[in-house]
């Protein structure tokens, strides 16, 4: 297998490729010192050292004896061991481009530099983590940061000391151990670790002489080239075959020849037109091809259900394209269904819509977040996005388009979260769920406008059972779980803890209802913090049907509900204009931002209106839509909030990819300094339509 041909900086920590790496040497002087042992060790998924170990000798000549004493490695032991370029060859071929831990690794790194220089080799500078310098950032109070401290604030047991395998296996159980704490600190991935950490080189005694992103930024523009921006902006419902044909599974095969031809179709769906994707088969013109060719014309006379592929493959409508290319690549096959929510076939697609456009690496993003086997897999996975976020910036897109390919992502994996929390609670002994449930995502994801500065906001909701009863406990553990495994992964825990974990994010049909009206006959604003979110959910896992079908009587519920909506349109409202004197643009060391200023008024405007004239979408640009085309407000303002909207996402977005390639937390403050002057005067002009929003919302609240 090849590593690291990947750049891994979005990747979550305990989903690294890596090797532990530790030397022995004949001195502490780096200028001086000879190498006479390298010890390494592949971490485990999750962190922890693996079975794949490498170990060799170098031959340095004569071993000091106060090295002797300390290693227990003297000038004999050395005698037939390679001599260090055969040692060097053997270690790169090990680490194989995987990202390098060591323990105070400058040291290491600096003695390999000048065993290099001296035998007139290249440096070997391997993209690496500092496990001490981990350490720092994870206890900044430890009284020191020997192996052996860190180890005893981990909880973790030492290999052997002294000897390279055995701190190299020691290191990796001590980063493996970090990950968590490093999470509670907001370092999360390797870019943000390496960020994190390289305050801490200038103190140390050795230089550390790595180039921590080197050829990722151009792995990542190299793979945007090969990205078809068609892909990952048009819906599998743009471009399926509608009406689809289905055939009796007792018809023959020489009826679905007839059928095929006659209708100029590649496949038949096998079965009821009105049974779910599950319980259908498919037949296509190649399976018939085959059975031709194998049978002869006894095969035309066999029922099609002999030879139906099961079960159906399908994909989601509102799935983006890049989904359908994705699973026929998996799968190596060229037909799918398309499924509307509830399961039941409403089109067809097939290699020929879809082949035609190029496919990527980052195409392949969704399928390898629904099959992912476990946290690690799923973490990878999603450390992907903002790789494929960055290419599609560089082919065009805009940031609103992006957006929504992120938030079908983050539906996707919060679905396979659901899904894996519950196998564990299968595990645990605790059964599958007692009664129907449905997990919903809330707020930017629920819109489909989700970045890359977000935190986890979901909710769930059970067919019945009471608060505190069995089918609360079970829904509870599960969202738990599921909150759990999302975190891992690197979607942070909700501050203002919406999550399916807390009960007031989880009930049954009933109390959802309950809750709603509760909300809708509240007159404080600050009762209504974070409601607003919840108009804006979707149904992601679970009963698909029940989720929005909730949702829609929520919509309907609200919609004569004036002072609740008032207040639901308050909640964006600017506390301060980004104006200052002279009307120039307030920012702190260069930033304003755009999501307090602009984005949040937007989409609680929008949300309001939507809400009181029955529009039922959700997409801030489609709900904007919605009330142009009832002829409701005054048609330039909407279109510039719309214009607005989608340059302040945008913004962000550009904005976010450059705090990520930084190793920074991505953020939705904007650095002015970057724009020129032609985007600088588009973002005064859409700054000025979000200031008149206010009077929009009510003008067109009692429209």
């Amino acid at each position: 297998m090849q590593h690291g041909s990947k750049d891994q900086r979005d990747l979550a920590l305990f989903a690294l490729e890596a090797v532990a790496l530790d030397t022995e040497t004949t001195g502490l002087d780096p200028r001086k010192a000879r190498l006479i042992e390298i010890g390494g060790v592949v971490l485990a998924p999750g962190g922890g050292e693996t079975d794949e170990t490498f170990e060799t000798f170098v031959n340095a000549g004569q071993v000091p004896a106060e090295a002797a004493r300390i290693t227990g490695i003297d000038t004999d032991m050395l005698a037939d061991a390679p001599a260090f370029p055969d040692a060097l060859r053997a270690l790169q071929d090990f680490v194989a481009g995987r990202v390098v831990i060591g323990h105070s690794f400058g040291f290491d790194l600096a003695v390999l530099a000048q065993e290099c220089r001296a035998h007139g080799l290249p440096q070997w500078s391997p993209l690496a983590l500092d496990t001490r310098f981990l350490a720092q950032v994870a206890f900044p109070n430890l009284p020191g940061y020997t192996l052996e401290t860190i180890a005893a604030r981990c909880g973790v047991e030492l290999g052997a000391r002294h000897r390279a395998l055995g701190d190299a296996i020691s290191c990796a159980r001590i980063f493996g151990a970090l990950a968590s704490h490093l999470r509670e600190k907001g370092v999360r991935t390797l870019g943000e670790a390496l960020a994190a950490t390289r305050r801490f080189e200038d103190d140390q005694a050795y230089p550390s002489m790595w180039e921590p992103l080197s050829g990722g930024l151009q792995g990542a523009a190299a793979r945007a080239q090969n990205l078809d921006p068609f892909l990952f902006s048009r819906r599998v419902s743009d471009v399926m075959t509608r009406l689809p044909k289905f055939i009796a599974r007792e018809a023959s095969v020489a009826d679905a020849a007839q059928i095929m031809a006659r209708d100029k179709v590649g496949s038949l769906f096998v079965g009821a037109s009105d049974a779910l994707s599950r319980d259908l088969g498919i037949l296509t013109e190649r399976d018939v091809l085959g059975i031709i060719a194998r049978e002869g014309a006894a095969g035309l006379a066999r029922p099609v259900d002999d030879f139906a592929s099961r079960p159906l493959q399908s994909v989601a409508a509102p799935a983006f394209v890049y989904r359908a290319v994705g699973r026929m690549t998996r799968l190596g096959v060229r037909h799918l269904g398309v499924m509307d929510d509830a399961g039941r076939i409403i089109g067809a697609i097939s290699a020929r819509d879809l082949l035609k456009s190029r496919m990527s690496e980052p195409v392949a993003l969704g399928d390898a977040i629904d099959t992912a086997p476990d946290v690690v897999q799923l973490g990878k996975a999603w450390g992907t996005i903002p790789a494929v976020a960055r290419a599609l910036l560089a082919n065009e897109l805009d940031g609103r388009q992006i957006a929504a390919v992120v938030a079908r992502e983050v539906a996707a994996l919060t679905r396979r979260a659901a899904l894996m929390a519950q196998e564990r609670l299968v595990k645990e002994g605790a059964g599958e769920p007692p009664c129907a449930y449905a997990i919903m995502i809330l707020g930017s994801a629920g819109r489909g406008e989700s970045l890359l500065a977000f935190d986890q906001d979901n909710a769930l909701v059970f067919a019945h059972g009471d608060e505190g009863g069995p089918e609360d406990t079970y829904f509870a553990r599960l969202g738990e779980h599921m909150c759990e495994i999302l975190h891992a992964v690197g979607v942070p825990l909700c501050p203002g803890n919406v999550m399916a974990k807390n009960a007031s994010w989880r009930g049954s049909l009933e109390a959802w209802r309950a809750r709603t009206q509760t909300w809708l006959h509240r007159s404080r604003p600050e009762d209504l913090l974070a409601v607003d979110i919840a108009y804006d959910w979707r149904p992601c896992a679970g009963d698909l049907t029940m989720g929005e079908s909730l949702w829609r009587d929520m919509q309907r519920a609200a919609r004569n509900e004036i002072a609740f909506l008032k207040l639901l349109a308050r909640q964006g409202e600017q506390q301060a204009s980004p104006f200052g004197f002279f009307g120039r643009l307030q920012t702190e060391n260069s930033r304003i931002d755009l999501k307090l200023y602009g984005l949040k008024a937007i989409v609680a405007g929008a949300r309001a209106i939507a809400l009181r004239h029955g529009i039922e979408a959700r997409a801030t640009s489609e709900r904007l839509q919605g009330v142009r085309a009832l002829g409701l407000g005054h048609a330039p303002d909407l279109e510039a909030l719309d214009r607005a909207h989608k340059l302040f996402l945008t913004l962000i977005l550009q904005q976010q990819l450059q705090d990520i390639a930084a190793g920074k937390r991505p953020s939705n403050k904007v650095d002015l300094s970057a724009l020129d002057a032609a985007i600088l005067e588009d973002l005064r002009e859409g700054l000025k339509a979000v200031g008149s929003i206010t009077d929009i919302v009510r003008d067109i609240l009692m429209g």
